[in-house]
């Protein structure tokens, strides 16, 4: 491959892993640091609305080397686009990260995005100057209203946030991945390598995986293993598969054949 396939660049920022993580449910922040490590990631996600921001430490901030790691904050448990906006300009004014992932989930059963309430906060994030990485459906055209208002990324889902269930909706990540101008990052539900090797195969950028991880008996053993399945897919999809055909085909020609 060369450097280019490598790299995946985002808002000039040049990132040679294609696994993200998140940071929720880790048994310990010991755990947490050992599967950041295994991993190779580069992009970590952390919510702020579950940070306390007046403690002497701030739980999970205090525990991520920010030298070392892309820090993307997340607007988890806003329900509306404002609520999402004014946790973005929180993580702004406390000198986080102009980056932000978008969530704006007001089911508490499902954990679904809502559309239209992403739309309106990616609109004003963008106006506001912000690297917006919108968590949608796997809905490509969502996705490409969202392309046209100028976000950095989308990231839709594989199936709802920590089910495990894998890629629910391949056509339209294949869709969104096809009409793509931007990177594309499956995002959620990813629940074993084979998930994330898929998701890369498809023509993903990076997948951001969490549960999968935190929630493993070995989490760090799990990390290793899900960046080799980005790995894998990632090389799979740039070497190109074979055609899948309706009948079988020789491996070995027939022409010459002793009969």
């Amino acid at each position: 491959m060369n450097s280019s396939d490598e790299v995946l660049e985002i808002a000039g920022k040049r990132l040679r892993s294609r696994l993200w993580l998140g940071t929720g449910k880790y048994r310990s922040a010991e755990e947490m640091r050992s599967a950041l490590d295994a991993s190779a990631c580069e992009v970590v996600t952390v919510a702020i609305r579950r940070v306390d921001l007046d403690a002497p430490r701030r739980g999970i901030l205090d525990e991520i080397d920010w030298k070392r790691y892309q820090i993307l904050p997340n607007t988890a448990g806003a329900r509306t686009a404002d609520e999402a906006v004014r946790t973005a300009r929180l993580a702004r004014a406390i000198g986080l990260s102009d980056w932000i992932k978008v969530e704006v989930i007001p089911d508490p059963k499902y954990l679904l995005p809502d559309p239209i309430g992403t739309l309106e906060a990616c609109r004003t994030l963008v106006a506001e100057g912000f690297v917006v990485f919108p968590y949608i459906h796997a809905d490509p055209v969502l996705a490409l209203r969202l392309q046209g208002v100028g976000v950095a990324a989308v990231m839709p889902l594989a199936s709802p946030i920590g089910s495990g269930q894998g890629i629910r909706n391949l056509d339209g990540i294949r869709i969104i991945v096809e009409q793509a101008r931007v990177p594309v990052v499956v995002d959620a539900g990813l629940g074993v390598p084979s998930d994330a090797a898929l998701a890369m195969e498809l023509g993903a950028s990076a997948c951001l995986i969490n549960t999968a991880i935190s929630g493993a008996r070995r989490p760090a053993m799990m990390a290793e293993a899900m960046r080799l399945g980005v790995e894998a897919g990632r090389k799979a999809y740039l070497a190109g598969r074979i055609p899948v055909l309706p009948h079988a085909a020789a491996s070995s020609p027939l022409e010459s054949v002793v009969r």
